[in-house]
């Protein structure tokens, strides 16, 4: 997969520095799939989950989510936000 954009993750981790090693693990697996479907993908989280258009994934055991759009024709995952469960809750990156 295509991940697009690492910035966003350097920047998250910027301000929650714990967060950098699951971060990183996470686009390392990213870039390596070859998910054709949310069941490919959580056959490695199975935790994600789809909320609109877009793919949420646990991060750090949950302390975190990273919302994502998912291509499977292209190849493409697109990072729409990364965000503490209070910011997820508060449902602003929906928009």
């Amino acid at each position: 997969m295509n991940v697009i954009s690492y910035r966003k993750i350097r920047d998250f981790v910027a301000l929650h520095t714990d967060s950098e090693t699951s971060l990183k693990a996470w686009y390392r697996t990213a870039k390596k799939a070859h998910w054709q479907n949310l069941a490919e993908v959580r056959q490695v989280y199975p935790h994600a989950d789809i909320v609109g258009t877009l793919t949420v994934f646990n991060i750090k055991g949950n302390h975190y989510r990273l919302a994502a759009g998912i291509n499977y024709q292209h190849q493409q995952v697109f990072i729409k936000a990364i965000m503490t469960h209070e910011e997820y809750d508060k449902d602003n990156w929906k928009t």
